[in-house]
């Protein structure tokens, strides 16, 4: 069963000629797009990001698109610290040593102090992290992971301090760093000299290096 209910596509007025044009192209309207919705700017992000993929036009594309980015709907969107810290998990779980830099870096200029970073690998043990914390990262290792082990178990504890939209952004920081772990890891990118610094001094604790992606 689904963790996170589809959008029903009435409620989506917004963005309908995004929806329509999918449904023409595929014959259906996905259920992952369905899902996307609860974030409503992001079906239109990632359908660009998709259609430069697979060779469309970007100009085309933002020509397309760019008049159907809704506006945000009411519910704030999660601190930059959480968001940071999320990835950074994500990134540990993966082993990729260039994204655990660049997140652990932003987690810190977004308040997350080094002592706390340090501790991401015993996160459901320590104090320094609050209940929420602990679920959002809970899921974030279990679907950082491969295989992704997430189970229902992860979303009943989620649901306890985020509702579902929130939910969504953290599957979407969950999701984006798949794609970027795997995009550095692959082509070995090269550790700028600021995220390498701040790694090598406040990642010691759990074995960071920057390996492959050292200058």
């Amino acid at each position: 069963m689904a963790h996170i209910r589809p959008r029903n596509v009435d409620e989506l007025t917004g963005i309908t000629p995004l929806i329509d044009g999918m449904e023409a192209a595929m014959g259906f309207v996905p259920n992952s797009l369905l899902t996307m919705a609860h974030l409503p700017q992001l079906p239109v992000a990632f359908s660009m990001l998709v259609g430069v993929v697979f060779g469309a036009d970007l100009k085309q594309q933002v020509q397309m698109l760019g008049p159907l980015v809704p506006p945000s709907e009411e519910t704030p969107p999660l601190p930059p610290s959480l968001l940071n810290l999320v990835a950074f998990a994500v990134s540990t779980a993966a082993g990729s040593r260039y994204c655990q830099a660049h997140c652990s870096f932003g987690a810190h200029r977004a308040g997350i102090s080094e002592e706390k970073l340090g501790e991401i690998d015993r996160f459901q043990e320590s104090e320094s992290f609050s209940a929420a914390e602990r679920a959002a990262l809970a899921l974030a290792f279990a679907a950082g992971g491969m295989p992704n082990e997430s189970e229902t178990s992860h979303f009943e504890n989620l649901r306890a301090h985020f509702n579902e939209r929130q939910i969504v952004q953290l599957v979407s920081v969950i999701a984006l760093f798949g794609f970027l772990n795997r995009w550095n890891d692959t082509l070995a990118t090269t550790l700028e000299l600021e995220p390498g610094a701040f790694a090598t001094e406040a990642l010691g604790s759990i074995g960071w290096v920057a390996g492959k992606h050292q200058t």
